[in-house]
């Protein structure tokens, strides 16, 4: 057999049919777990060519398997997937999507030139079959030809509509290769248009222009290692030994070999070096597996990946990892030696260990906290830019409470974390490059404007805080960490410390079932979801008890315990209920349920403002007078946290 590594326009770019076996699966690969780490790859690419680093590291997308199949003459050369079959219908997929986008919008050309790499022309013997590069198992091939022969998304839409089943609530999915399309098709157009809160890449070049860049970092910087077999082969061997599964090695560990390698290269001592340096590296703390946000890697990994963005200010995949470090060791030569190769490492190890097992008193510990309940892991980069920079302990306060600030404002007004890796990377790039300092954070997150970015101001945090449902913007430990917080500002001098042993629990106090022992204001029993549906809007009963339900889920009707009331106390009168908290709850967040006799709306909005207030300063956002009104209303807040 023979292999080699080619660009991925190059398999396609001859008049070729690749076959799927009938006996393989149909199309199987899905957004999640495929569709989005291949557009995140070659997102990358078109990146690093938008920004001129023609210079970085071409990416391999994986290996095929393809076997000769005799060709009659006058028939296009036909050739039989072995493995791969995935991969490359999904690669065409996306190059459909590539090509309808050119031409829908004015790169004709382009679309002309991506046209030759998705279907075959000339002289065929069978066009109906013969002009498709990819041809796969009966199963697929009704959707397959319709979206590759499209020409544009609408089209598309067009021949597969969305449908709905009787009285379901959802649509429908698409068949699989169909929405492979869409969202390539879509995730294109954010890539290239923007969004109406961030301009595109490179906005100040044209779009043609850009569409030809990216192109090229097709054509040049994606490539696929192609294995053509032989006559003599056997095809199933090679399939099953390439799909062996063996214990991969960590990029920890190719890391280390990598770096002794060099080590003994310039004639160091490697057994000394290993233990002053690596060998703390070794430990259970850095290959146990941690999850952050869909991955579960071990902890070296994404230490790893925060430390390469650190220094260099963009994103790493973690998959790329080893390939990005040597990139950046053999190209950039950042230090002057291994050793002090080593000693960074093991420095911002440190750094990252002591965020991720932060101590009580440590001037980060309420951020490092805070981040880790809102898993919100975009932030570690700049942090260890931060901490490699030797702040004082005043100048670490300043930057946690800059950034929790920032960041848990964003979060209760539901705003979008999705740009969160592009914000801090650049700021990390900005500090880089203009000096390191809290005001310089602060005045970088003071500039941001738009959903994306923006630091709320008092009035707009305020707005979220008293009329916002809580459970669609923030999720139980995130709520947690905020009234745990809320409770230190109760605290006195007169207080004993309380240690939180076990788990807290979120607790409503006007509870969520209220209507059997909770009157409404003039006394009479309020509406069940069902009565209010057919309920004139304006009848009194209707309009207090919409009233009520809204405020239900607001934070001033929310609250922690220790251990959580069972059902007929959480559910039963407030004279009860009252009671059970004060003798059982030793928070000082609680006590204050002494001052009311009576619970009800007017109880929910005294303490709501009365913890807002407490929230203003634990939480506060430095003024600034440019700053106008950036963000919606909390109606507006989705059941994922973004505004519509």
């Amino acid at each position: 057999m023979n292999a080699n590594a080619v660009p991925i326009l190059a398999i396609f770019e001859k008049k070729v049919r690749l076959e799927v076996p009938l006996f393989q699966r149909a199309y199987v690969w899905n957004q999640e777990h495929q569709w989005e780490p291949l557009w995140e790859d070659i997102a990358r690419k078109f990146t690093e060519h938008l920004q001129d680093r023609l210079d970085a590291p071409v990416h391999f997308l994986g290996a095929m398997v393809l076997d000769q199949k005799a060709t009659p003459t006058t028939h296009v050369e036909r050739r039989q997937i072995i493995d791969g079959q995935q991969r490359l219908t999904t690669l065409q997929l996306f190059l459909a999507a590539f090509r309808d986008f050119c031409s829908s919008h004015g790169c004709e050309e382009l679309a002309v030139e991506c046209r030759g790499f998705t279907l075959n022309s000339g002289m065929m013997a069978d066009p109906t079959v013969d002009r498709f590069k990819v041809w796969p198992t009966q199963t697929d091939r009704d959707q397959f030809t319709k979206v590759m022969s499209a020409e544009s998304r609408s089209s598309v839409e067009k021949s597969f509509p969305l449908t709905k089943k009787k009285y379901a609530r959802a649509f429908d999915p698409r068949p699989r290769m169909v929405e492979a399309y869409l969202y390539f098709s879509s995730a294109l157009a954010e890539f290239f248009l923007g969004t109406p809160d961030d301009l595109p890449l490179a906005s100040d070049r044209s779009l043609a222009d850009r569409l030809e860049i990216a192109f090229t970092a097709l054509k040049n910087s994606l490539r696929v290692v192609v294995i053509d077999l032989e006559k003599d082969d056997d095809a199933q061997v090679i399939f099953e030994t390439l799909n062996a599964r063996g214990e991969p090695l960590l990029p920890a560990d190719l890391l280390r070999n990598y770096i002794f390698l060099r080590a003994g290269r310039a004639q160091l001592n490697q057994e000394a070096l290993y233990a002053d340096y690596w060998q703390k590296f070794d430990d259970f703390f850095w290959r146990q597996e941690v999850r952050q946000g869909r991955l579960r890697r071990p902890r070296s990994d994404l230490f790893i990946q925060h430390y390469l963005a650190s220094k260099q200010g963009f994103d790493i995949p973690i998959k790329h990892l080893f390939v990005e470090y040597k990139y950046w060791i053999d190209r950039r030569h950042p230090f002057e030696s291994v050793t002090d190769e080593l000693k960074t490492l093991v420095s911002q190890g440190l750094d990252y260990r002591r965020v991720i097992q932060v101590k009580d008193g440590d001037p980060l510990s309420h951020l490092a906290r805070f981040l880790d309940a809102f898993d919100t892991s975009t932030v570690y980069p700049l942090l260890l830019h931060i901490l490699n920079t030797d702040p004082s302990e005043e100048d670490l306060s300043h930057y946690a409470a800059t950034l929790e600030s920032y960041l848990l404002r964003r979060a209760v007004c539901g705003l979008t974390t999705k740009n969160y890796n592009k914000i801090f990377l650049n700021l990390t790039r900005v500090l880089q490059k203009e000096g390191t300092s809290p005001s310089a954070v602060t005045a970088h997150l003071l500039g941001l404007t738009g959903d994306s970015a923006a630091w709320p101001t008092d009035a707009e945090f305020q707005k979220f805080w008293d009329a916002a449902h809580a459970y669609m913007t923030l999720n139980n430990p995130k709520l947690v960490y905020i009234f745990k917080r809320l409770n230190e500002t109760y605290l006195t001098n007169k207080h004993e410390d309380v240690a939180f042993g076990g788990q807290l629990t979120i607790e409503h106090l006007l509870p969520q079932a209220w209507v059997n022992n909770w009157p409404l204001l003039d006394g009479s029993i309020g509406l069940t979801y069902n009565e209010i549906l057919t309920t004139p809007t304006n009848d009194a009963r209707s309009v207090q008890t919409s009233t009520r339900n809204a405020l239900l889920q607001t934070l001033g009707n929310l609250t922690i315990l220790t251990s959580p009331l069972n059902s007929s106390v959480s559910n039963g009168p407030w004279d009860t209920k009252r009671s059970t908290i004060l003798t059982t709850s030793l928070l000082p967040l609680n006590q204050v349920f002494h001052a009311y006799k009576i619970w009800d709306e007017d109880g929910i909005r005294a303490r709501g403002n009365d913890l807002f207030k407490r929230a203003l300063k634990l939480w506060p956002k430095p003024e600034n007078p440019r700053a106008g009104s950036t963000v919606g209303n909390p109606k507006e807040v989705s059941a994922v946290g973004t505004l519509g």
